[in-house]
């Protein structure tokens, strides 16, 4: 009877794997790009971006009231026409590629697929609304015109550096690249930057007392029982080091489908009773899921209470933040560590970890943990690492010791395209970039650059 409860689940979640594994592993359903170009001239209209299309609106659609049942019986609501972008579709890709130079248009569309995404109904979310009591930040403003021409060029969405406590830079996109089409409000994507979050929520769980320690085995938890992460230590979970390499890579499964965007419960069936390897630093988006959903378990139906007290009560943070979750049964396995929150929020949850690490509280002893306890990373292959930034430890899903600031506490979080928030607690600096996309190409001008961004301003303090 087992075994046919397994083959079931099997079947029910391979009718949703590849367009759900695709999305997060960066492919495209070629078969979409009709239905998400209307969906984006759709948007263009009703955001006031008419300048970019060819349309003629109905008559009707012009005297009747937007949104009266008039207007919805005359489809008005849909979009009747075509854009005049030139846009390059990158159809093996669900955002933009790596090695990329994508033209302004390109990036106008893959702008709105990142920020939209959350909309579309493919995850449910959970919502955590904003603190009654936010943080409100101090400015001390500066302007720095190398800068201004650096997110001129790039793919650079928000720039923010806060220094002792005070936001010192603070840069947007200026309209004339990408700004016209964000605002302060805007939820920005976080790709692997969601890793980290569940680190900090980890840290945040053991103070909790819902998880007794870092150093806590797994071995209370059914869903990864005969699984080789069973028994394990949490910390080694934290630290990428649960001996997974030869099952796991960094986008993918041993068997070639994404490792970070299916309920979590397919992935334990897949992996059930394969054997660990001797542990060393393996990134990949499928641990974090695993800590994420074992939060969930331990904290039980508490689990977004203890959300709301995380990013509300401690964090304080100023409009809605969220994380994805999955609409396919079962339950357990839900959580998904994908997060959007808008470029301010960003930063009061990295000034969250530097006043912890500084006030020596219990969520600040577990930063200096993770701290003490990272590892090398020893690793040659340039997908493991991301090419901004580049670090050589790792700990708790935070990347450490970071080029030319090696000596200096930091603890970073890169993702997809660019996304970088670096905190220096014993220099009381933090930079925050949201950032689109970032090309591996070597000779780009979309690799922004990381020394005048991220580390002169922690090396120079």
């Amino acid at each position: 009877m087992r075994n046919i409860i397994l083959i079931l689940l099997l079947f029910i979640f391979n009718i949703t794997v590849v367009k759900a594994s695709n999305i997060a592993s960066g492919f495209e359903d070629n078969t979409d790009f009709k239905n998400k170009e209307d969906e984006f001239n759709l948007w263009l209209r009703d955001n006031g971006h008419e300048r970019y299309l060819n349309f003629e609106p109905r008559r009707i659609c012009k005297e009747e009231a937007k949104g009266s049942n008039v207007w919805y019986i005359n489809k008005c609501n849909e979009f009747e026409g075509s854009n005049n972008l030139k846009i390059k579709f990158y159809k093996d890709r669900w955002q933009v590629r790596p090695n990329a130079e994508p033209n302004r248009d390109t990036l106008i569309y893959y702008l709105w697929k990142t920020i939209n995404h959350p909309n579309t109904g493919q995850f449910h979310t959970y919502d955590i609304q904003p603190s009654k009591n936010p943080y409100e930040f101090k400015l001390n403003l500066k302007v720095d015109e190398s800068i201004k021409e650096e997110i001129k060029k790039t793919a650079i969405l928000s720039y923010l550096r806060f220094e002792g406590d005070k936001i010192v830079i603070d840069e947007m996109s200026p309209n004339e690249r990408l700004g016209e089409f964000i605002d302060n409000s805007t939820k920005f994507r976080s790709n692997s930057v969601g890793k980290s979050m569940i680190g900090l929520l980890a840290g945040h769980a053991v103070c909790g007392g819902y998880i007794d320690s870092i150093d806590t085995k797994l071995d209370d938890w059914p869903m990864i029982q005969s699984t080789l992460y069973h028994d394990q230590k949490l910390i080694d979970l934290l630290n990428m080091n649960a001996g997974d390499h030869k099952h796991v890579t960094d986008v993918a499964m041993w068997n070639g489908e994404s490792n970070d965007d299916e309920n979590l419960a397919y992935y334990m069936v897949m992996i059930k009773d394969r054997k660990g390897s001797k542990p060393k630093y393996n990134y990949h988006g499928l641990l974090p899921n695993v800590v994420f959903n074992y939060i969930k378990y331990k904290t039980g139906d508490q689990f977004e209470k203890f959300l709301v007290d995380v990013f509300q009560k401690h964090i304080k943070i100023k409009n809605t933040v969220i994380f994805f979750k999955h609409r396919d049964m079962p339950d357990e396995g839900k959580a998904n560590s994908m997060f959007y929150a808008d470029r301010y929020d960003y930063l009061r949850i990295a000034k969250s970890i530097m006043d912890d690490y500084q006030n020596d509280t219990c969520v600040g002893k577990y930063f200096k943990d993770l701290h003490e306890r990272r590892i090398k990373k020893k690793t040659t292959q340039e997908f493991r690492d991301p090419p901004y930034n580049p670090s050589k430890a790792y700990g708790g899903y935070f990347h450490m010791e970071y080029k030319g600031i090696e000596d200096e506490v930091v603890f970073g979080m890169s993702g997809y395209g660019g996304v970088s928030i670096l905190i220096a607690p014993e220099s009381s600096t933090i930079t925050v970039i949201n950032s689109l996309h970032y090309s591996s190409k070597k000779k780009s001008k979309f690799r922004y650059d990381e020394k005048l961004l991220s580390i002169n301003p922690i090396k120079n303090r």
